[in-house]
């Protein structure tokens, strides 16, 4: 919603919230921060009085003769302290401005992380409304219309140390004669009113083209990024990419341009408002001193106050613009993610299992299995059994069921693997098991337990997952693996067994740095993988998790860049080292899970064949089927590894 469309009360109250944030910058900024705003806004005032001070004196001591120049030294003084004030006061605030700024802004983004990060579920978060608030909400400037809170709140602090300033030379004015407050006052207001409702305007304007901004950029990433920008070389896009630029940038800026014209207009037409009561007040104190009416320090004074009126801006209103449209966002944001209470430390295992315990016997509907489980108060669960009882998801916006009433067992020390084609729900039912969806109909339980009732944040400390797109991070191969198990420190004899577990250490052994060595070729020293080895990097991340604590293992398509033998090997090893932990494998090469101790077939997001390889292949269903035209292709030299280079 842009700014200029929410009520003034709205205003208001994220304005007040804003300086409400200041105390996340800490007491001692903050009171740097106001005591130089105010002695900022009052240095003008002062100034203009000391000026008139000092002209009287000048002029009497004239008078006098040279017996009265004693009595400028402390009017030249005075001016003189103001003046030095005034520069001290530039040289202080800009980086008084900036560290308050960035400390709120810590504050904000630590927040705005954890709020996002610990959403029970990331369905919300796949929606591109949403995306479009975390956008904003993260106040990371890239265009002038975005700002972030801490300039937002500072702007506000100077607003107010102007709005000092206008009040202080007031009483300036007012002493040489009173009309002269609302003969300045009032159009000075007037024209900063306008002012702002222009640069409101423009901001408005701005913010409606970032559609446009999101295309042009995506145009522009294609040209300038090193991945793109290979087919743009070797398919000859280079003039076609700069075209599309150029479009977009143009439909962006066309009404911002066509806004500005008319403000240039706009911004001539409010001279008058300027210059005709600064002329009148400054001809209207000179003549009131020359005349006697008032004494020469008044007039004086007044004078240079009346040119203060005209120089005190308000601050700049984009600042204010640009972070409550990030606070606005931030609250659309709380609304669609549903957000935890704050997370149960690890150390604070005995009461999480007490309140695991105490949701599992509450409330109405719960069955004495259940029950039974609550008794055992802060024991680790007794057989580890995850079932899917009637389990049902549906995507929003659709109809149509992924997975429809499935019932499954995934029982400890068990390789379980689950295959199917395409669309079938196989990497559904693995995000389902993770909590990132919550079931639309039936419940996943872990001993009994309702997985929800456990709370998401202790069930996935049970739980480990290798996803097709697991995230590759710019760090070294030791963190990369240790991020398998952030909740406890990082084990690096536990590191290293599992990545000897992975099949990893051959790689390492090749590695400039070994385990030490970035994974990044922007860092210094680093290397980037073949996505076979970052598979095993994956896949010694999630070995990590099970020697630290994991009981359920889950490898979706973990091994789709690996060749045969490697494969196999990986899994020899898995099968080896998983001791009591339960392994779900999902993989669409059927002669790898003939491994497994069990294989369930998913088809339309129900469980349609279940038993050991042998069972299955008796049974001449569509596993079997699959299984046998997947043998023919391998047989005819069809290999489905994608690599796509290696570490030399």
């Amino acid at each position: 919603m842009p700014v200029t469309w929410v009520s003034a009360r709205q205003q208001v109250l994220v304005r007040l919230r804003l300086l409400k944030m200041l105390r996340a910058a800490g007491p001692l900024p903050v009171g740097g921060l106001v005591m130089v705003t105010i002695v900022e806004s009052l240095s003008p005032a002062a100034a203009a009085a000391a000026l008139g001070l000092l002209v009287g004196r000048l002029v009497a001591a004239l008078g006098e003769g040279a017996g009265g120049l004693g009595a400028l030294t402390l009017p030249a003084a005075a001016l003189v302290g103001v003046m030095l004030v005034g520069n001290l006061i530039d040289s202080a605030k800009e980086p008084l401005h900036y560290l308050v700024a960035f400390r709120l802004d810590g504050a904000y983004r630590s927040e705005l992380s954890r709020r996002v990060s610990t959403g029970r579920t990331i369905a919300a978060l796949e929606r591109p409304s949403v995306q479009g608030h975390v956008e904003l909400a993260r106040a990371d400037p890239r265009n002038w219309t975005e700002r972030t809170p801490g300039a937002g709140a500072v702007a506000l602090v100077v607003m107010v140390g102007r709005a000092l300033t206008l009040a202080s030379t007031s009483v300036v004015l007012a002493v040489c004669a009173w009309w002269l407050v609302p003969l300045l006052v009032l159009p000075a207001i007037a024209v900063q009113w306008l002012s702002s409702r222009d640069i409101d305007r423009w901001f408005v304007l701005w913010r409606g083209g970032q559609t446009e901004y999101h295309r042009r950029r995506v145009w522009s990433d294609a040209n300038l990024d090193a991945g793109p920008a290979k087919e743009v070389r070797i398919f000859g896009l280079g003039e076609h990419v700069v075209r599309r630029q150029l479009h977009h940038t143009r439909e962006q800026y066309a009404p911002v341009w066509a806004h500005q014209r008319a403000s240039l207009t706009r911004h001539w037409l409010l001279a008058p408002m300027v210059v005709g009561p600064l002329a009148a007040a400054m001809v209207s104190a000179a003549y009131l001193a020359a005349a006697g009416r008032v004494s020469l320090a008044a007039g004086t004074a007044a004078i240079s106050a009346s040119a203060v009126i005209y120089r005190t801006f308000w601050g700049d209103p984009r600042d204010v613009l640009g972070a409550v449209s990030a606070l606005n966002a931030s609250d659309r944001l709380r609304e669609a993610l549903d957000v935890p209470p704050a997370s149960v430390p690890p150390e604070a295992s005995d009461a999480a299992d007490a309140s695991y315990a105490s949701a599992t016997s509450a409330g109405p509907g719960r069955t004495a299995q259940r029950v039974g489980t609550a008794q055992r108060v802060g024991t680790e669960p007794q057989d580890r059994t995850v079932r899917f009882e009637e389990v049902s998801f549906t995507y929003p916006g659709s109809d149509r069921a992924v997975i429809d009433r499935l019932d499954l067992e995934i029982r400890p020390g068990e390789l379980l693997a689950v295959v199917g084609l395409n669309g079938a729900g196989k990497s559904t039912l693995v995000k389902l098991l993770a909590g990132l969806y919550e079931p639309t109909g039936g419940r996943i339980t872990y001993d009994g337990a309702d997985i929800r009732d456990i709370g998401l944040d202790r069930w996935r400390r049970h739980l480990s997952v290798v996803f097709q797109d697991f995230v590759r991070y710019h760090l070294s191969v030791a963190d990369n693996v240790a991020l398998g198990s952030a909740r406890v420190p990082p084990d690096r004899h536990a590191v290293e067994a599992a990545g000897l577990a992975a099949g990893l250490d051959a790689v390492v052994d090749r590695l400039p740095l070994g385990w030490d060595t970035p994974l990044a070729r922007t860092r210094r020293g680093g290397v980037d993988l073949s996505g076979g080895q970052w598979q095993q990097v994956g896949l010694a991340r999630a070995l990590y998790a099970m020697r630290t604590g994991a009981r359920v293992l889950v490898l979706d398509e973990p091994t789709a860049h690996l060749d045969v033998q490697t494969e196999f090997e990986v899994f020899d090893r898995l099968a080896t080292y998983r001791g009591d932990a339960a392994v779900v494998l999902i993989s669409h090469r059927l002669s790898t899970v003939r491994q497994a101790d069990r294989i369930v077939l998913i088809d339309r997001g129900r469980v349609t064949e279940s038993g050991s390889h042998a069972q299955l292949m008796a049974a001449d269903g569509v596993y079997a089927n699959l299984f046998n035209i997947q043998a023919e292709r391998f047989r005819q030299g069809y290999n489905d590894c994608a690599e796509d280079g290696e570490i030399s």
